[in-house]
């Protein structure tokens, strides 16, 4: 047998533990197909994600779901919403639906099963690039605004910003003579974020990606295929398209006013929503931190971000805190 995993994936100290070469195999023969015994992990932290080789088939993408982090309901919700997404043509990845269903158990773990795409992250580096980008986000917009999600909860300063720095004070991961500066800081950052979210900006809060950055899009030519809606949420609509922007102040105008001209082709962007760019940007920001300390038990992580929880890091990660919060003071980007 070709089994081509590396050994983080075989700690005995993770709910991962008893995802066994053979565990993958089994789940995904258990769904009628039969599989050449060749797995290739990909670049997956939260969940586990597999391509799986297919007898005489283009191989699969298993994806097996991290226990515990969401319900069979919310992950049928974000399936459902991908289907919506597909009956209108849009370009996003859908799971295979077998026996009309689309989320599986085998041994514990929930996975389901995706076709493989090929492809490669867009570059944002032309304005036709982000004018298509805009015109897609549009519309996959205009059908996450039709109704809400029931049980996937949306992105919210309590929840990303507030939740993660009373985490990592409690948590012993920030190097004590460091401590007193991040609370500062975060404390800083979560008053001007609140401060900015009561200004009177009347954000509309759809169904979205949530997680729309450049790596969960693939291109192929001129075809993009939108992928992971694994942290689907409701949100409003800026929080798909700042991501994209990178550069100065004036490069991220132009970026974002070209998005922008695609997007209104097909639902209309509220403008007020310019104020949250950086309010987003900060919440990413506290999250993602949180996000590496809460798994680090995970032996993955350890293994691939080595720079995590180290002085430096510490260090490095305060001082973006003191940038964001300056940014967060700053007139928001506007449209040319």
């Amino acid at each position: 047998m070709n089994y081509l995993l590396s050994y983080t994936e075989v700690s005995m100290s993770h709910p991962y533990d008893s995802l066994t070469p053979d565990t993958i195999i089994e789940a995904v023969e258990s769904l009628g197909y039969l599989s050449d015994n060749r797995i290739f992990p990909l670049n997956s932290y939260e969940n586990r994600v597999y391509q799986v080789g297919i007898e005489e088939e283009t191989p699969l993408i298993a994806k097996f779901y991290r226990p515990g982090r969401w319900s069979k309901e919310q992950i049928l919700e974000e399936h459902d919403f991908i289907a919506e997404l597909a009956e209108v043509e849009l370009p996003a990845v859908q799971p295979v639906k077998l026996d009309n269903c689309t989320l599986h158990e085998h041994q514990g773990f929930q996975f389901a099963l995706f076709p493989r795409y090929g492809g490669h992250a867009p570059e944002c580096d032309d304005a036709d690039t982000l004018l298509q980008l805009g015109r897609l986000l549009g519309r996959i917009h205009q059908v996450g605004a039709v109704k809400p999600f029931q049980h996937r909860p949306g992105i919210t300063i309590e929840q990303y910003a507030i939740n993660s720095y009373q985490f990592l004070l409690e948590s012993n991961f920030i190097p004590s003579d460091l401590i007193k500066a991040y609370q500062t800081l975060a404390e800083d950052c979560i008053k001007q974020v609140e401060a900015i979210w009561q200004s009177g900006i009347k954000p509309t809060t759809i169904r979205i990606h949530g997680d729309c950055h450049l790596g969960n899009i693939l291109t192929r030519g001129d075809q993009f295929h939108f992928v992971d809606f694994d942290d689907s949420r409701m949100a409003p609509a800026i929080q798909d398209l700042w991501m994209f922007l990178s550069g100065d102040r004036h490069q991220q105008t132009a970026q974002l006013s070209e998005l922008i001209d695609g997007y209104n082709e097909f639902y209309t962007f509220n403008t007020s929503e310019l104020r949250l760019i950086e309010v987003f940007r900060t919440l990413r920001l506290m999250h993602y931190s949180a996000w590496l300390a809460k798994r680090w038990d995970d032996p993955a992580f350890p293994h691939s971000f080595t720079w995590f929880n180290t002085p430096r890091y510490w260090a490095d990660h305060i001082l973006e805190l003191r940038e964001q919060l300056a940014a967060l003071q700053e007139p928001p980007l506007s449209l040319f």
